[in-house]
């Protein structure tokens, strides 16, 4: 009898054991299932643009160019040896045409407009290609772009960007290039809401893409809001209503002490970005005497032309099964879908 109750006390023990696990798997499966069905729901816009889940799709981008020569070789040499894939033309700048007319001559390469509304630099400055009479809150008392961006918001319109932002992107049509994306100098056309407006309105009627990110997400607003940037529910309705492809984030190079912890930095940001389209800016530039007397982050820049030809970080890349990409491959992906609804 005791040896009976024994057996069935073992007896229960293993169906109950195994009930535990059935229900432990059962539970799994359901938030294996709950995560597949959020992630479909919410693809990320790489998804949305025909890569594969799961991926890092990414955009090295060099900013500043036309800027000085300096900045026109080391981008140059970049984009010729396929090393980074995209970069924008500084229009109000000195060697802004001299870029320009590169581009022409090399239709395939991706070359977008960096929309300047400030000059940064103690004595290397530009002015607005607007007549100063129609822009005067973009302008300082030398009659030059505003050195911060908080400078702009403060004295600037709506109106005053647009008319200048219009006019830096007709100025590139009239010499005969049509840009393939732009973006904005020092994050200026994110100062305030009604840039922004300002920004993707011009964007969609000029069909040219902006670098608009996608705040969809509450971990990507949460970022930028960290960073200062004002995006509130009226930022953020402007850039849900935006109806161009749109980054799933945005980011830098960092600044570091070293060559060596530039690139290390570097590939730590790589191994933490999250699957989705990444642009990633930088501003690399060949060393001279002169570029020292432009900007005192010059030793960043040198760096930065240097570091995407290193074979070290190239082999990371390759080991990291990264996707590279630019403005023009995501708008002819975007382009051809029949219908836009999944957008």
């Amino acid at each position: 009898m005791k040896t009976l109750n024994l057996n069935k006390l073992i007896w229960i023990f293993c169906i109950t054991v195994l009930c535990v696990a059935c229900k432990d798997e059962t539970t799994n499966s359901k938030y294996k299932l709950t995560a597949s069905i959020k992630q479909k729901q919410n693809p990320t816009w790489a998804e949305k643009l025909g890569w594969p889940a799961g991926k890092k799709v990414i955009i090295l981008h060099a900013d500043d160019v036309g800027m000085c020569p300096e900045a026109n070789d080391a981008v140059l040499k970049l984009l010729h040896q396929n090393q980074i894939q995209s970069s924008s033309v500084m229009i109000p700048c000195p060697n802004s045409e001299d870029f320009i007319n590169w581009a022409k001559q090399h239709p395939k390469m991706d070359i977008g407009l960096h929309l300047t509304l400030t000059s940064e630099w103690k004595t290397y400055r530009w002015r607005t290609l607007a007549k100063a009479t129609e822009v005067p809150g973009l302008l300082d008392e030398n009659q030059k772009m505003w050195h911060e961006v908080i400078q702009v918001v403060q004295h600037a319109s709506a109106e005053e960007v647009e008319t200048e932002i219009r006019a830096q992107i007709n100025q590139s049509i009239a010499w005969g290039y049509k840009p393939s994306h732009i973006d904005t100098h020092m994050g200026t056309l994110y100062g305030k809401p009604s840039y922004i407006k300002v920004f993707t309105k011009i964007a969609q009627e000029y069909g040219i893409p902006a670098n608009v990110i996608d705040l969809s997400k509450p971990e990507v607003l949460e970022n930028f809001k960290k960073k200062g940037y004002p995006l509130n529910d009226s930022a953020v309705k402007i850039v849900e209503d935006y109806k161009l492809p749109k980054l799933d984030f945005f980011t830098s190079a960092p600044n570091t002490k070293t060559y060596e912890e530039k690139v290390s930095s570097f590939k730590n940001l790589i191994q933490n970005l999250k699957p989705g389209l990444t642009e990633i800016i930088f501003h690399p530039s060949t060393l001279t005497e002169n570029l020292k007397t432009i900007t005192n982050s010059w030793q960043q820049r040198v760096w930065e032309a240097k570091m995407f030809s290193d074979p070290d970080l190239i082999r990371f890349f390759e080991q990291e099964g990264i996707i590279f990409t630019n403005w023009k491959t995501i708008m002819s992906r975007y382009n051809k879908f029949e219908t836009k609804d999944k957008f």
